[in-house]
């Protein structure tokens, strides 16, 4: 997860207290209860991933006839 302090704050890293994380720019941080509860009070903002264009090709789904009549049972 990726995450930026509030702007102004200076929040030290779980295992690193002397390391921060600022609002300069966002840290790639693991996914702890620490750093959840760090964006619960508000110290953190987790950044939101850029969107990643997708490359696959989709083919259409084909057309429905809606006007064919389905075939009796037994017929």
């Amino acid at each position: 997860m990726k995450v930026k302090a509030r702007s102004g704050l200076r929040v030290p890293k779980e295992h690193a207290s002397r390391q921060y994380i600022t609002d300069a720019e966002a840290v790639d941080v693991p996914d702890t209860a620490y750093y959840h509860r760090r964006v619960a009070d508000g110290d953190l903002v987790v950044e939101a991933a850029p969107a990643v264009e997708s490359s696959v090709d989709v083919a259409p789904s084909p057309a429905v006839d809606s006007s064919a009549k389905k075939a009796a049972k037994g017929a």
